[in-house]
């Protein structure tokens, strides 16, 4: 498949782009700054924007399978970047008419997990108070995501961890696994790849974790 990685240069973006090149797919990764971008290849096309003007960014999604993204804030400072950017996005692909559009939000902003313990739940509200700005921020993407005229589909991890793949996380379409605590960024790279091609991820969010 041709794709398109937007937000390649963080933890999950470079495991997707890394993961997509091995399994050999074409992949453009839209960066700011190339230099922070250590994944090489030759499948590998590097696209250089600022994310500020749709039409900057057509040609970067114009003519690819799907689009996937690991936009978002890395400190509380910076909420508000998931919204800005995803519409930036969404106003390229539907320019260009590209469909297939995956996206990392965050499992707080989901449903509760079924059967969730009373230390889950004390855990979820204190992250969720703490991080209030960031999760409001990816609650308005979603909001953007799933008006928009794509097959979308939300990926919504835990608490991530920098850990070799495993593909042994576990997924539910619509909600989130009982338990899910943590999940490997590689683990949500991998995770969003298989989804790709999944016809009953289309338009859901989908909860993954360990």
């Amino acid at each position: 498949m041709k794709l398109t990685v937007f937000g390649a240069t963080g933890g999950i973006g470079q495991e997707v782009v890394r993961q997509a090149l091995d399994a050999g797919h074409q992949v453009t990764a839209v960066v700011r700054d190339p230099a922070r971008l250590s994944v090489t290849g030759e499948r590998l096309e590097v696209f250089r924007a600022d994310l500020g003007d749709p039409a900057a960014v057509r040609p970067a999604v114009a003519g690819r399978d799907a689009v996937l993204s690991g936009l978002g804030a890395r400190r509380r400072a910076d909420a508000g970047v998931a919204t800005r950017l995803t519409r930036t996005v969404l106003g390229a692909m539907e320019a260009e008419g590209v469909r297939r559009l995956l996206v990392v939000s965050a499992a707080p902003v989901g449903p509760r997990p079924r059967d969730a313990g009373l230390l889950d739940r004390a855990v979820l509200g204190v992250v969720s108070a703490v991080l209030k700005d960031i999760y409001a921020d990816l609650r308005a993407m979603e909001a953007e995501v799933a008006r928009s005229t794509t097959d979308w589909t939300v990926v919504r991890p835990p608490r991530l961890q920098d850990k070799p793949i495993s593909g042994r996380y576990r997924t539910e379409i619509g909600g989130f696994p009982v338990k899910g605590r943590y999940v490997g960024r590689a683990d949500v790279a991998h995770a969003m790849l298989a989804m790709t091609g999944d016809a009953g991820t289309l338009k859901q969010g989908v909860g993954v974790a360990y």
